[in-house]
């Protein structure tokens, strides 16, 4: 809906002759040039000429729809398609070895797989039974009762699943290997492996599996979502990211900084060519869960512009229990003290989780805190999608305004939004 507005209201380089609700909003926006004194005055007469009278003819066009809605005896095409929906009682789905004919929706559903815990849970998906002595402790899944509990890959319960009765199966990472053991114990289940595959880029194996899960769920939008989160964040490091930069990627376990190699190396091997990465060490690695043992020296020796780390012992460290978190190790490295990385304080650490949760938000987070801190190390401002920074008047930047909850210059780097300096 456009009205036209009195002139002459105009806020700097914005011709609000004609504004629209959109409009409205970017008027207020931090990454718009703020008006003058006298500019401000005008936006206060457009508030009350042009705002209130936009805001009645919302008003009579609402009611009038509701009137047309309520006197309309044709069923509406959205409630037709949500019926057909919810006569639903089964999708077909490729997984890892075929076609799977699952029920929608599952009503008890056992899932093993660590990657799905977190969209799950958020999802709001009630699991019948789980391996919770590997799920992250920051899971609700973690101490709920309700659940069965399978223990761990090492030593599994999988009896336990044959008294859920279950009617849906997710299986795969560490569980893999179990696959056949679920489909003899538990014949009537739809069983089905949507696990990451090795022989298939990283990036797009987490695509897919989140996909499929939220085909299965009756969450597509939701999946969608978690999708166009992961490559926006994927974007912006490869936006932020110089070029030549060489970066380190290591997992702390034990107290010992281990090497992850780019490519095969465990959780952060892959994210060389998803950002496409400069390697400070192309040494060859495997995918062992506390990293290859390589001397620190040869890290240091190296000398990255960049280092990554996932903190293994974060994650298995069981309540209670202590241990040396990655930073400190790190901190404590004397070999790493003269590197770039570590003078110039561009370490980025994985979510503390990240061993028992490497799902597609996992990733998402971490992608977007290396965005963060290459953003910050060359001088850029903290970038939203589709904003564009221009230059703030000097009632704005003036010397000797300080960070507040509602900050006043492009010095502070919290996005909350901008008052004006007094």
């Amino acid at each position: 809906l456009t009205l036209p507005c009195p002139a002459p209201v105009t806020a700097r380089k914005l011709d609000a002759r004609a504004l629209t609700f959109a409009g409205k909003i970017l008027l207020t926006s931090p990454y718009l040039t703020l008006p003058t004194v006298e500019e401000r005055k005008s936006v206060s007469t457009l508030k009350k000429t042009c705002l209130l009278p936009t805001l009645a003819a919302l008003v009579t066009v609402s009611l009038g729809l509701t009137a047309c809605g309520g006197a309309s005896s044709q069923p509406a095409e959205s409630s037709s398609g949500a019926s057909q929906s919810a006569t639903a009682t089964s999708v077909t789905i490729e997984d890892n070895r075929g076609s799977v004919t699952v029920p929608v929706p599952p009503k008890k559903a056992i899932v093993t797989d660590n990657r799905l815990f977190e969209p799950l849970e958020t999802w709001g998906v009630k699991l019948a039974a789980a391996p919770q002595e590997i799920i992250s402790k920051d899971s609700a899944y973690k101490t709920d009762s309700s659940i069965v509990n399978l223990g761990d890959h090492k030593e599994p319960n999988l009896e336990a699943a044959v008294t859920v009765q279950p009617d849906l199966i997710i299986n795969g990472q560490r569980f893999e290997k179990y696959y056949d053991q679920f489909k003899q114990l538990t014949p009537e289940a739809a069983l089905v492996d949507i696990d990451v595959r090795e022989d298939k880029p990283f990036a797009d194996e987490l695509r897919r599996q989140i996909t499929l899960a939220g085909e299965i769920f009756g969450k597509k939008d939701e999946a969608a979502k978690l999708v166009a989160n992961f490559d926006a964040s994927i974007a912006r490091v490869k936006s932020a990211y110089k070029p030549g930069s060489k970066v380190m990627a290591v997992i702390v376990s034990g107290g010992k900084v281990n090497y992850s190699a780019p490519g095969s190396g465990r959780t952060l091997g892959p994210v060389f060519e998803i950002l496409g990465l400069t390697p400070a060490l192309e040494s060859q690695g495997s995918s062992d869960h506390q990293g290859d043992d390589i001397s620190v020296e040869a890290i240091a020796q190296s000398n990255p512009d960049w280092i990554f780390v996932m903190d293994r012992d974060g994650a298995i460290t069981a309540e209670g229990e202590s241990y040396t978190p990655a930073k400190e190790v790190i901190a404590g490295s004397a070999p790493l003290q003269n590197v770039t990385a570590v003078t110039k304080e561009q370490i980025v650490y994985m979510p503390t989780d990240t061993y028992l949760n490497e799902g597609i938000q996992t990733y998402t987070e971490f992608f977007n805190s290396v965005a963060d801190a290459m953003e910050k190390s060359q001088g850029q401002r903290p970038k939203l999608p589709g904003a564009r920074p221009r230059a703030l008047p000097p009632v704005l930047s003036r010397p000797g305004v300080g960070c507040s909850p509602l900050p006043c210059c492009w010095d502070c780097w919290e996005l909350s939004p901008w008052r004006l300096c007094p």
